[in-house]
Formats: C-alpha cells, structure tokens, sequence
C-alpha cells in the first residue's frame, strides 16, 4: 500500500465490490481491451495529427518499456506538466502500465507549485514539455531540481537540452509485469487549494473507474461521440466528467486544443464534427458572445457541458438558442462526489440546478455550523462519502482530521440546497478560496508572499464579481513604505515564481481593513467595497 495514502474502511470496501461499483480492472486493462474492440477508430487527435486505438497501444507499450528502463518503477511519483496533446495520454497510460503514478500538473504552474509537488510526492521524474506559449519549462525543471534530492529524471519533449529526449523511450522490449490492481492508486490529483498550495488526492483505479464508468452513462457518451478538450487537460473536469478517460472507456475520440481560444477550436469543431464540449463559465460566456459572428459551422454540437463553478440562470438560458445544443451542468470535485443534470430532465432543472450525484451509493448531508441537518431546500454545508470519493488526502493527517468526520463523510467547503428530487443547488463557497473561472486560488498563499515584500505591511485577499471569470481577485495591501506600485507587487510576485492566474487582477491600496467582533479582517466587507466599486465603475460607464 502506498504510505500516505488512506485505506478504505474494509466494511464499505466490500460492499462497494459486492455491488459492483468496484470491478478490479485497471486503467492500463481499459484502455488495452478498447484498442482491440477498436482497433482501427481514431482515439486521440491533436495539433500534429491522430492516433488509432491500436496505434495508441502500441506507442503507450513502448514508452512504458522504456520508462521501465530509466528506472520507473511501480508507486514511483511522476509529476506531469504537458500541455493538450497526443504525449499528455501516452504518458499517463504508459504510468498506469507499470503502476508508476502521475502527479497531475497544469501548464499554468511555475516553481512555487511545482518544486511542492516534487517535494511532497517526492517524485523520482518530471516530464515537461521544452517550450509552451512563450514559457521554457527546462528553466523551471533546472530549478526545481536543485531543490528535490529524489528528482533523478527530467524528461522533455522536444529540445531536451541536458535532459533526457522523450522520443528515446519508444523502445521494442517486453514490459515487466508489476502486477497493478484495481486497489491500487492510480494518481496523485490536485485539489483546489482552498488553503495554501493544493494538496494531493490519491485516486484508485477502483473508484475512478467507477467514476468514469457512471460519467459515461450520464452524458450518453458512445462510440460516436467526437470530445473536444479546449481547458487544462488534467484539470479532474475534463479527464473524467466525462471527460478523456470516460470517451476511451466508450471508443470514441478526443479532439485535443491547445487553447480555448474560439479561434481555435470553432474550426476543430466544424472539421472534426465535435459531438461535445466541457467549458466553464467565463469560457461559455465568452463562447455565447462571439458565436454569432464567428463564420465556422458548429452543428455538430450536441451538448455542451458547463461545470467548474455556478453557471448563472440568465447565461444557461442562452446556450440552447445559441448553439442549438443541449446543456449539462455538472458540479464535482476532485475529491470525489459528481452531480449531473440528465440531458432528458426538464428545462427548469437544468437551468437552475447544478444536477444530482451520479450514483445510487452517493450519500449526501447538508448541515448546520453544528453538523445538524437541515430541512430540505435550505442551504447548508455539503458533506458526503461514496464509492468514488476519497478518504483522506495524501501525507495530510492534520488536514485529514479536519476535512473528514469520524463517519467518513468528506467537508466539501461548499454550502449548497437540495430540493425533493435530490437535485443540488450550489449556493456560494465556505473556505476562503476565489474561483477565477475554474482555476480556484488560495487568498492565504498569495498572501503570504505579498508579505514578503519589504514594503507590504498587511494584506487581504477577496473575489470581486466578475461577468465573464466569475469571480477575479483583488488585494488590499497596507504598505509600511508608499513607495511601491501596483506593477511593482504583480512583478514581485512573478518573479517568486506564483503562477499568472494567482497573481491579483486589482490592488486597493487601504490605512487599514474592517474588523469583525472576533477581531478578524472581515473579509466579508472587504468583498462589499470592491464590489461597490466596480458597480460605481459600470454606472459611470
């Protein structure tokens, strides 16, 4: 058993094999039963080409012998930071084989994400690729590697430089067998950081099977269906609900974008006759205002999912007339617990809900501040456990004994309504953490390293509302010198390495921050002034 990671109870581990939901089978076995059932379907397109699914085998084989090679062995973490495209799937598949664990990065992330990921997973390889949107990530790797003693291999597709070429571990050897089961975990995910940097969530094949399993049959996704991925692709979002690992589960195929730029993908739809699409909120805003004058033809479309945070009631409205598609909205975490609206359920439903959990075995509460139960229709703080949500985060015991109660059931930090048919309705967020379309941001870590500047004497963090991202963050920063500027403190905070989407979209520079009754910064007046300045900005507009 991988240390840090939390067991199932042996009672609940059971009855989930009893009924079915767990089936043993591995990510690696799934994929090798789909190359033979579809041999000959393209499995994966991206930028420089496609893939069948006997010709995604073949190559996932050979990177998994030559990773085997190298030294990879089994529950060896592998952090993974790979833009969208075809190497992002041969490498997971190629770690699924010989039981190695991805540790899933996003392309955003610098050398404040990175090096902790490294360090905590105590990764034994880090796979980039040379360079993506303007970024080198070889001078990150260097970085990075000075700092983490188990960091033996850098790998890199493209350029390698001083590191090791990607393209020499395609090599004809048979594989070692290491014996992976369906209880073993498959991959350290990320969670949303609500609190510092995002801790790591061990997901097992078991489950995550299961998820994508169930993920299937709630989006109807089939042989036929065309998936395109235009957001991060191991954002849990589009690598399961239903995202890629649920579209090879059902032998269809996955249109990779590197942007979600309509620019971009408009014409991937239109040539490739995209069937479906995961977008978030700020994205299908974007998407709904520029369709009309966009050129491609877009037919293909038949649903359009939004998730990642609350879809407005008026935005919804707009994507069935725009598009001429259905909607789903889906409301999950990578945790565990996803909800789905059922692409036959009633207009008012999927407008105004964010769905129902996808399995008979989800179990759900919505409680008080004292953990009571609240009637039905009344929001309250969202707690769950099933067979496919976690039971503790990696190597967090402390974190563990505050996000899980003694039952089991996980503290989702949401606070949601459930109405009678045990559809949900997500009402706001209790941790203090800004959802900035999708990409969710720890106000405590970017404070803390605006306290590090010499001229910052105090700082807090709030989300400001925002039409298209939902919500952006703004600091309020109390200076000890007044000699800094705002450009100053954006500058400082890249150059420590803070990834874009975290750095502050606005400061307001303040003598001193409102205070709650405890004596606390009340952060729920700071989100009142500087939404009252942005309302006072559009009026004037």
């Amino acid at each position: 058993m991988l240390e840090g990671f939390t067991p199932w109870p042996e009672e609940r581990a059971s009855f989930y094999r009893k009924t079915g939901c767990w089936e043993g089978l591995t990510f690696g076995q799934m994929l090798e039963n789909r190359s033979k059932q579809y041999a000959n379907n393209i499995a994966v397109v991206d930028y420089t080409g496609a893939l069948t699914y006997a010709e995604l085998q073949e190559r996932v084989n050979l990177l998994a012998a030559g990773l085997q090679k190298l030294g990879i062995q089994k529950d060896d973490r592998v952090v993974v930071q790979l833009p969208n495209a075809i190497p992002y799937v041969e490498v997971i598949f190629a770690l699924f084989n010989i039981g190695a664990l991805p540790v899933f990065a996003l392309p955003s992330h610098r050398y404040n994400e990175i090096s902790y990921f490294c360090e905590h997973a105590e990764a034994k390889a880090y796979i980039i690729i040379d360079r993506f949107s303007g970024f080198d990530y070889r001078n990150l790797a260097r970085q990075v590697k000075e700092k983490t003693p188990s960091l033996e291999h850098i790998i890199v597709i493209g350029d390698e430089e001083e590191f090791i070429d990607y393209s020499s571990l395609f090599i004809d050897e048979p594989i070692k067998d290491t014996y992976v089961q369906g209880s073993d975990v498959a991959f350290l995910q990320l969670s949303g950081g609500s609190t510092g940097l995002s801790k790591l969530i061990p997901r097992t094949h078991d489950e995550y099977m299961y998820t994508i399993k169930l993920s299937v049959e709630c989006c109807e996704v089939t042989e036929q269906t065309v998936f395109l991925v235009v957001l991060p692709v191991a954002h849990n979002y589009p690598m399961s609900s239903p995202g890629i690992l649920g579209v090879l589960y059902a032998g269809g195929k996955i249109v990779l974008s590197l942007t979600p730029s309509p620019d971009e993908t408009f014409p991937l739809i239109e040539t490739h006759g995209v069937t479906m699409v995961p977008l978030v909120p700020p994205l299908a805003l974007h998407w709904l205002d520029v369709k009309p004058n966009r050129p491609e033809n877009v037919s293909s479309l038949q649903v359009i999912l939004v998730g990642g945070s609350k879809f407005s009631v008026e935005a919804a409205k707009r994507i069935k007339p725009t598009f001429h598609c259905k909607l789903q909205q889906v409301f999950g975490m990578a945790e565990g617990l996803v909800n789905y609206t059922r692409l036959d359920d009633p207009d008012d439903i999927i407008l105004r809900t964010q769905g129902r959990p996808m399995s008979p075995y989800d179990e759900i509460k919505v409680v008080d501040d004292e953990d009571k139960e609240v009637p039905i229709g009344q929001p309250g703080h969202l707690l769950t456990r099933g067979p496919y949500t976690i039971q503790g985060y990696y190597k967090a015991p402390e974190h563990n004994a505050k996000a899980f109660t003694k039952d089991g059931f996980y503290r989702t930090g949401d606070v949601v309504s459930v109405n009678e048919q045990g559809y949900l309705t997500v009402e706001g967020r209790e941790k203090d953490q800004i959802n900035r379309g999708g990409e969710k941001i720890a106000a405590e870590e970017v404070e803390n390293h605006l306290l590090a500047h010499e001229s910052v004497r105090d700082v807090a963090i709030v989300g400001m509302t925002d039409y298209y991202m939902g919500e952006k963050s703004c600091a309020f920063v109390i200076l000890r010198h007044e000699n800094v500027t705002k450009r100053e403190l954006k500058a400082f905070l890249k150059n420590r390495g803070l990834a874009t989407y975290k750095i502050p979209d606005d400061m307001i520079f303040v003598e001193s921050f409102p205070m709650t009754h405890l004596g606390k910064v009340s952060k729920k007046d700071l989100r009142q002034i500087v939404n009252k300045k942005l309302l006072i900005k559009t009026i004037e507009k």
